[in-house]
């Protein structure tokens, strides 16, 4: 008796008018955006600016897409160049099919061009992303989902996953939801990284190879879980392989950077630091010039005051201090010419 199961979409595409709106490809953009967002709070938050992640991500984004396409495209090219195979399919890029190691590899190539245009160390800047990629990764794994691919072996587990699709090979049943695993293991590794990074001040780079040494770790046993086809080298798929060398780089990387680099850079961004100072001392001397303007107007006040107070005295009292002051003139007058004579 079935007690449950992940049921797939029917399709993964609503076409609104003539606009489709595909669902593999909306997880794409939402996990760029959800990257984008955290790294540009990690970013501010080592002393960057604002914005600064965006517009590298510029560059960084479609660099990326065309590596995952092609890293693809190379490893499974009997899908697009065998014979009764279409070869633009391969440019079908929302049907599916990016690889992440490609993604990676070329994304890195325009994280470099936009931080070099802004004179910002690649290696600090994949420290502050790297969380988000996890993050990205989780998001758009959903779009497998979407498309009815990448699953596991048959299963008869809860959370299975039930494909109902014939296309391509498929054959309809329940299997394990590697998306899933890979989803919510992805989900792990950028708590493990956010948390790491706070704990041992991680920089040089190195928050960026736990990404990919913690990624790495999860994806080869899911990997392993994989059926659909792919090609094999010494009975491990290649994926597997790719997974295990990136794995020990990104852990050498971690142990010869801490030892050469420890610590984490106390500048990211040049200028940053000065353009917050600049604005600092701005705010100061407005602030002073507020509180002259302010004693300048309490004075022009106060005189104002103080003539329209000797204008309102009464006339009666202005002829009684005048004869009083001539009275004691005519006096002293008086008192002068007795003396002489």
């Amino acid at each position: 008796m079935e007690l449950a199961y992940i049921p797939s979409p029917s399709r993964g595409v609503i076409h609104l008018g003539p606009i489709p709106l595909r669902g593999y490809a909306f997880c794409i953009i939402i996990g760029v955006f959800v990257a984008v967002w955290l790294g540009n709070k990690r970013w501010l938050a080592r002393g960057g600016r604002a914005g600064t992640v965006a517009d590298i991500s510029v560059w960084a984004v479609p660099f990326g897409l065309v590596g995952g396409r092609l890293y693809h495209v190379i490893t499974d090219y009997e899908l697009y160049f065998s014979e009764g195979r279409n070869w633009v399919d391969a440019f079908k890029i929302w049907e599916g099919g990016l690889g992440i190691w490609g993604a990676i590899a070329l994304g890195a190539v325009g994280a470099w061009i936009g931080c070099r245009r802004r004179g910002i160390p690649l290696p600090a800047y994949a420290d502050a992303i790297a969380p988000g990629i996890a993050l990205a990764q989780a998001i758009g794994r959903w779009g497998n989902w979407f498309n009815q691919e990448l699953y596991g072996k048959e299963t008869d587990l809860p959370w299975a996953v039930r494909i109902t699709s014939s296309l391509d090979g498929r054959v309809p049943g329940d299997y394990h939801p590697t998306f899933l695993y890979e989803s919510l293991w992805c989900v792990g590794v950028a708590l493990l990284v956010i948390w790491a990074d706070r704990r041992f001040q991680l920089g040089h780079g190195r928050a960026f190879a736990l990404y990919v040494a913690a990624y790495c770790a999860g994806r080869f046993w899911i990997e392993y879980l994989r059926v659909d086809d792919a090609h094999h080298i010494l009975g491990l798929r290649l994926n597997n392989w790719t997974a295990l060398i990136v794995f020990v780089l990104a852990v050498v990387y971690l142990v010869l950077s801490a030892k050469k680099r420890p610590g984490r850079e106390t500048v990211v961004e040049p200028g940053a630091d000065d353009s917050a100072t600049d604005g600092a001392e701005a705010d100061a001397e407005a602030d002073a010039e507020a509180d002259k303007s302010t004693e300048t107007s309490a004075e022009d006040a106060k005189a104002e005051d103080d003539k329209g107070k000797a204008e309102d005295k009464d006339p009666a009292e202005s002829e009684s201090e005048s004869g009083a002051e001539s009275t004691s003139q005519s006096a002293s007058a008086s008192e002068s010419a007795g003396k002489k004579s």
